[in-house]
């Protein structure tokens, strides 16, 4: 009798997948193809010049290690270096705000990356303490002065339409390059710690001669060749916007939250999950590979139906519970898959929008300085977010850590409701 009833049901499965199926799969490649067009020539270049240069980036990732293991330095002394790189990662924030405005996004973007990497082949040459913290804060300044001038890159060759998604683009592009850098990063440290810099340093150079070629003014009519602004015009001074200032000070507490990610928890997932590096690896890369398949459809999807803030507020809320959830839930493999699935929703549902809400409040003549604020926002978080985390750790235990990441999330995302209230 019962395998009468499935004989006579397995057909109707059959038949009821042959219909919905193909139309299902339809929508779906309609949905990315549609995420994935419109979108400029010089903003798909632009993210292929991104992923040559995040492929390179081990340094800052291996840095401790070569510290520590090669350069035989106390975990204090490779800590104060980091810190000095923090600090460079800050000045060079506002100083690439303010010349993309004087000198334009192009020329800081090409000078960013080939002092760059000409600096990562120095430091790999110091042998001194002094002079491998000099170095350090010097090539963390040009580092990062790149970033400003990327964003007003980014803004200038995408539109209202689709320039949320053009940022989501550019981050695919920062993504990938991490995962493929920090998996070679990891093969070549094991045999030279040393030629982490040369090839961080020609993939910079790389990446410079790549947007040479195909970016530059005389090869592309979106790069302007110098600023053409009429001179009676003031630009409005970003220092002046208040509402700004207040969406910087929310995006330091949201960035203080989020790095916690790469900070103190995968010592909590080591120390009090148990879970093996090679599981910690692979629960970081899952937020990498969500980003990769989602991120592009979800932000098509959302864009334009609703003000960016709305976005922001979700996914604020959404990366404190990722958090919250450890204190909540019973599991170690399964929760710490589950948290990542939560924060990887709230990082598409905020960081693209945050990009936009800063653009909208830019025009032509100030937009490298709110691009520098916002980047020396994320910054300054990279210092005080794991540091202060770390010291809550300590002295209170991790339970207390995260219902502290889970207040702070919901005080940001009133924050962010009141920016929502007052913009309107």
């Amino acid at each position: 009798m019962t395998n009468q009833i499935l004989t006579l049901n397995i057909p109707r499965w059959l038949k009821w997948i042959s219909i919905f199926a193909p139309n299902s799969m339809k929508r779906v490649t309609g949905l990315y193809k549609n995420a994935y067009s419109g979108l400029s020539p010089a903003t798909w270049w632009l993210s292929v010049v991104m992923l040559i240069n995040r492929s390179g980036t081990m340094v800052v990732p291996f840095m401790t290690l070569y510290l520590t293991q090669t350069m035989h330095y106390t975990i204090g002394r490779a800590g104060m270096v980091m810190g000095i790189f923090g600090m460079g990662a800050v000045c060079g924030g506002f100083l690439g705000g303010k010349l993309t405005d004087k000198l334009g996004f192009y020329n800081i973007q090409l000078a960013a990356l080939l002092c760059g990497g000409i600096m990562f082949i120095v430091l790999g040459q110091m042998t001194s303490f002094p002079a491998i913290c000099a170095c350090t804060f010097v090539l963390a300044t040009l580092n990062d002065s790149f970033r400003p001038a990327n964003a007003t890159a980014v803004a200038q060759y995408s539109n209202e339409d689709n320039r949320t998604r053009s940022f989501s683009l550019n981050r695919l592009a920062i993504n990938l390059g991490w995962a493929v850098g920090g998996a070679i990063g990891g093969i070549i440290a094991s045999r030279n710690y040393h030629l982490i810099f040369w090839v961080d340093g020609i993939t910079n150079i790389g990446a410079a001669i790549l947007l040479r070629f195909v970016l530059s003014p005389k090869r592309n009519s979106q790069t302007p060749a110098k600023k053409d602004i009429p001179v009676l015009i003031k630009a409005r001074s970003a220092y002046k916007d208040r509402i700004y200032l207040v969406f910087i000070l929310l995006t330091i507490l949201y960035g203080c939250s989020f790095f916690q990610l790469f900070s103190t928890l995968p010592v909590y997932y080591n120390q009090r999950l148990h879970l093996t590096p090679f599981f910690i690896g692979i629960v970081m890369a899952f937020n990498g590979v969500l980003i990769a398949l989602f991120e592009m459809a979800v932000v098509f999807t959302l864009e334009s139906r609703k003000r960016n803030l709305h976005y922001i507020i979700i996914g604020t809320l959404l990366v404190g519970l990722s958090f919250v959830v450890f204190n909540l839930l019973p599991g170690e493999h399964s929760i710490a898959l589950f948290a990542a699935v939560i924060v990887t929703a709230g990082e598409m549902l905020s960081m693209p929008f945050m990009n936009s809400f800063w653009i909208s409040r830019t025009d032509l003549g100030n937009r490298g300085q709110y691009a520098g604020l916002y980047t020396a926002a994320w910054s300054i978080a990279m210092i005080i977010g794991p540091a202060a985390g770390a010291q809550i750790a300590q002295f209170y235990d991790f339970h207390i850590l995260w219902y502290v990441i889970g207040g702070v999330s919901i005080v940001t995302a009133s924050g962010f409701k009141w920016l929502q209230q007052r913009n309107n």
